[in-house]
């Protein structure tokens, strides 16, 4: 069987899925705008030519970058076809509208599309932060433009899936009797507790390890999205309350979602301007992106883990978090209320409320036998529920499969 896969940045979410049905000797091919390689797969990159004017019209905007893309890789998909490639299967990510043309250039061809965000008004990331965002018509608007690729992608698909349930819960009900859900899954094999893991901070002369008082902050992006600015808000008063603790935030400078931070500076330099005068900075470590390995030892020395989001797409590192065993302070919002149970594998708190997370952080570091409770059933739900190999890998094949046995 020939399987394409597109993805702007493939593999992504596809790694694990892509690599398995080459192994089972199907032809893979993925394409992609900055593509990297996996075993087996054939990966085509291709180039965007960005248009030369945008119109005038500021709504359209971004529905024009998005036809330019999906353009582009119209064409990637015709040189292919020229070529002798026909997929019998398609899975492909919408978001920037590379899906909208594939059943124009193979008719045929069996489309799964896999559903991360349908963009909503109401009860989802819009409007949520009202510090940093206000509900107008012009933004109402701008989402509706904005999920027209989704919705392209939708009315071809054969099938949908989302990673979690209250990500399908979010697209449009005339849609949800394709939709399915299936995670895409963590290895708990690698992402495990390790009590002689160390972490050395050479400039700081440290060696951290399991049993210190360290507190972890995780994002791709240091930003709102993501709770960064209630975080560092929290940190004064954890930080004074407890002399011995250190923060170490994991995460680059640029923006994923939402916008730039004001005055032309990164989220991270806007807030230690907030607080950055109240906070002891030989206790905060910034350690920007790091290679995966470096980054599950900074989880494995974890002695509290706070996860915030929007009601938003689910990081992958609340999971992986949880697959290490670190107690975990979580925002009560959707879809994370779905993986953590408060009082059983983890806390929730409202995003908002910086005394809120100071409490149950501090709760955690001051029981430090309460929170190996929460961190053990934390890994025991990942391992139960969303690990790779027992479960989500399979699933993921099993369904895109049923796609061309239907």
């Amino acid at each position: 069987m020939n399987v394409l896969f597109i993805h702007q940045n493939f593999p992504a979410q596809f790694v694990h899925v892509a690599k398995e049905l080459a192994a089972m000797e199907h032809r893979v091919v993925a394409l992609s705008i900055t593509g990297r390689s996996v075993a087996g797969v054939e990966v085509v990159n291709y180039r965007v030519k960005a248009p030369a004017t945008l119109s005038s019209v500021g709504l359209a905007r971004d529905f024009e970058t998005k036809v330019a893309r999906a353009t582009a890789c119209m064409q990637a998909m015709a040189a292919l076809k020229a070529k002798g490639f026909d997929p019998d299967l398609i899975v492909a990510h919408p978001g920037w509208g590379e899906a909208m043309f594939c059943k124009d250039v193979w008719p045929k061809a069996k489309l799964v599309i896999y559903a991360e965000f349908y963009y909503s008004t109401d009860g989802a990331d819009y409007n949520f932060d009202r510090e940093f965002q206000a509900d107008t018509l012009a933004g109402r608007a701008a989402l509706r433009v904005k999920n027209s690729v989704h919705l392209h992608a939708f009315e071809q698909a054969d099938l949908i899936y989302s990673p979690t349930h209250w990500q399908r819960s979010q697209l449009p009900a005339a849609y949800q009797h394709k939709a399915q859900v299936m995670f895409d899954g963590i290895d708990t094999n690698l992402a495990k507790p390790d009590e002689t893991a160390q972490l050395s901070l050479i400039r700081q002369k440290l060696r951290i390890r399991p049993g210190d008082e360290v507190i972890t902050f995780v994002n791709r992006n240091l930003e709102p999205y993501r709770g960064f600015h209630v975080f560092m808000r929290a940190l004064v008063p954890i930080l004074k309350e407890r002399p011995n603790a250190r923060c170490l935030i994991v995460g680059r400078d640029d923006v994923s979602y939402g916008s730039k931070a004001p005055g032309g500076v990164t989220w991270r330099e806007h807030m230690l301007k907030e607080v950055g005068s109240q906070l002891p900075m030989d206790r905060m470590h910034f350690l920007g992106g790091l290679p995966y390995e470096q980054y599950l030892k900074v989880l494995q020395v974890s002695a509290c883990h706070v996860y915030l989001t929007y009601p938003f797409v689910l990081s992958w590192s609340c999971l992986e978090a949880m697959s290490v065993g670190c107690p975990l302070v979580a925002s009560d919002t959707a879809p994370v209320r779905e993986v953590i149970r408060h009082g059983v594998n983890g806390t929730l708190v409202d995003f908002f409320d910086a005394g809120q997370i100071k409490q149950a952080v501090i709760s955690m570091l001051e029981n430090p036998d309460i929170a190996r409770t929460f961190g053990k059933a934390a890994r025991q739900s990942v391992v139960e529920n969303y690990d790779l190999s027992r479960q989500c890998l399979k699933g993921q094949l099993k369904l895109i499969l049923s796609a061309v046995a239907e």
